[in-house]
């Protein structure tokens, strides 16, 4: 059976683009894959973000993206779920890849470039990021990783790294592959302005109050032909219409699609249907999030299970990292 790993960043509020394009595929995954799916809330990833890492906020922030996560679905009884901190061998694998990977592959990493390009200090955690990613994924021998297309060049050197491990010092490592649901979408911002992204600030958190959801939806960008009410528009370039298609019955998708071609509907009323959408979509997952929050002993305890679990898997495959590379030394005598 296909092992799948996927790790979940920590760095602040779950958003919609988080829940339609990565969440929703764990569910799946974890429905076909059971335990054999295995789901980690990346904590030490966050500390190579300087922009983003607030000692005060990570240990909630952990909390937070586990409680979203199994709020919207994520049943830590069917996948292993745990935080990445809790498992140490995650460090010492990393470590060791540390040592065979070349620093020129990393500095071509396009995300290093982007984020180093903003910064005056680099934190060389920056550069090692790909590798502990590695280090994740192949500790569990995963050989299939649902990630975003932004993931891809790390997954790549994911590959590399196996290969040069399996090469130096025998079969060891599968060489995973990158799995992109079909229904995984790239949610656009609020702002209309490329991906729904935290470090952009345009994002329709999943727990966000219904108010603030909609204070953001009446001056979001619609169709920019449609200056006045009566103006026909294209719902095929409007961000509420690509919005509707997430949250909206089909009914009430394509009935907005002909009102908006025909000026039937205006811009405001299109966004009310989207709204009602909106709140049948994401009143239950908010509502078990508010039990879970109730008892934050079982989000705890999620955690705390999914790293035994987590743990034994890891153990035995750093044992065998260790033998192979010299690590544990043979008794005399």
């Amino acid at each position: 059976m296909p092992r799948a790993f996927s790790g979940i960043q920590p760095t602040g509020d779950i958003h919609i683009g988080n829940y339609f394009g990565a969440i929703q595929n764990y569910v799946k995954l974890g429905q076909q894959l059971g335990k054999q799916a295995i789901y980690c809330v990346v904590d030490l990833h966050a500390l190579t973000n300087p922009a983003a890492y607030d000692r005060d906020l990570l240990a909630s922030r952990t909390f937070e993206a586990t409680l979203v996560n199994m709020a919207a679905g994520l049943d830590p009884e069917q996948v292993i779920l745990f935080a990445q901190s809790d498992v140490r061998e995650h460090n010492e694998l990393a470590w060791i890849f540390t040592t065979q990977t070349p620093v020129g592959e990393l500095e071509r990493m396009t995300q290093y470039k982007d984020k180093t390009s903003k910064l005056e200090s680099v934190p060389s955690g920056l550069l090692m990021y790909p590798v502990l990613m590695a280090a994740d994924i192949l500790l569990y021998k995963a050989d299939t990783v649902p990630v975003g297309e932004d993931q891809e060049q790390h997954l790549e050197l994911t590959r590399e790294i196996a290969r040069r491990f399996n090469y130096h010092f025998g079969d060891t490592f599968p060489e995973p592959q990158a799995v992109h649901a079909e229904d995984a979408l790239r949610v656009p911002g609020i702002d209309g302005q490329g991906k729904m992204s935290k470090s952009k600030g345009n994002t329709l958190g999943v727990l966000e109050d219904f108010a603030s959801i909609w204070s953001k939806l009446k001056v979001a960008p619609t169709d920019p032909a449609r200056i006045r009410r009566t103006d026909p528009g294209d719902p095929h370039h409007c961000l509420i219409y690509h919005y509707h298609k997430l949250f909206s019955d089909p009914g009430v998708t394509a009935v907005v699609e002909v009102e908006c071609a025909r000026a039937g509907i205006g811009c405001v009323d299109c966004k009310k249907f989207l709204m009602t959408g909106v709140e049948r979509s994401l009143t239950p997952i908010q509502d078990r999030a508010r039990v879970l929050r109730a008892d934050a002993d079982v989000v705890h305890g999620a955690l705390e299970r999914g790293a035994r679990e987590a743990q034994a898997i890891a153990a035995p495959v750093m044992q065998e990292v260790r033998e192979k590379i010299g690590l544990v030394r043979a008794r005399q005598g």
